[in-house]
């Protein structure tokens, strides 16, 4: 919510992360849908629909089921290293930062030190190794990290 209008301004914010991007004066009712709207959204995310297969590749995460499968073959994993790798998932391409990992991933009331966030992510990469598929989750350095499955060019 802004008094800024005009359309760089409205851009820099989607394009820094803003799910959404409301201007003054602004309408009580139109906002209240579209809080109601992101919500909605998030939900879907979190809780799993069934029939929400989540794909990238040759790896499938049932969110439901809380399975991983590389290929089709099962794969293990720690409940944070899959809950990671949910995130990711469910956000490929966009970079996160440390921070931003531990409150989407850890919960923002949660008190651990940003270097944890490096330890999961080498983890999830060894589980991933063996498929080749530890390339999907990319270093940016000085930004963070980012899903993406996509080939390089």
């Amino acid at each position: 919510l802004t008094a800024r209008t005009e359309e760089n301004d409205r851009i820099s914010g989607l394009e820094g992360g803003a799910d959404d991007y409301v201007c003054k004066p602004f309408s009580t009712k139109e906002l209240m849908l579209r809080v109601q709207s992101i919500l909605r959204r998030r939900k879907t995310h979190a809780d799993g629909t069934p029939g929400k297969l989540l794909e990238a590749g040759r790896i499938l995460l049932d969110p439901v089921r809380h399975e991983v499968q590389l290929g089709g073959r099962p794969l293990n994993l720690t409940a944070t290293e899959f809950k990671l790798l949910h995130f990711f998932m469910t956000h490929p391409e966009r970079v996160h930062s440390r921070a931003q990992l531990l409150d989407q991933v850890w919960g923002d009331h949660v008190f651990v030190e940003e270097r944890t966030v490096d330890v999961h992510i080498r983890r999830l990469r060894r589980a991933l190794e063996p498929s080749g598929f530890d390339r999907f989750v990319q270093t940016v350095r000085g930004a963070g990290y980012r899903f993406s499955h996509k080939e390089a060019a």
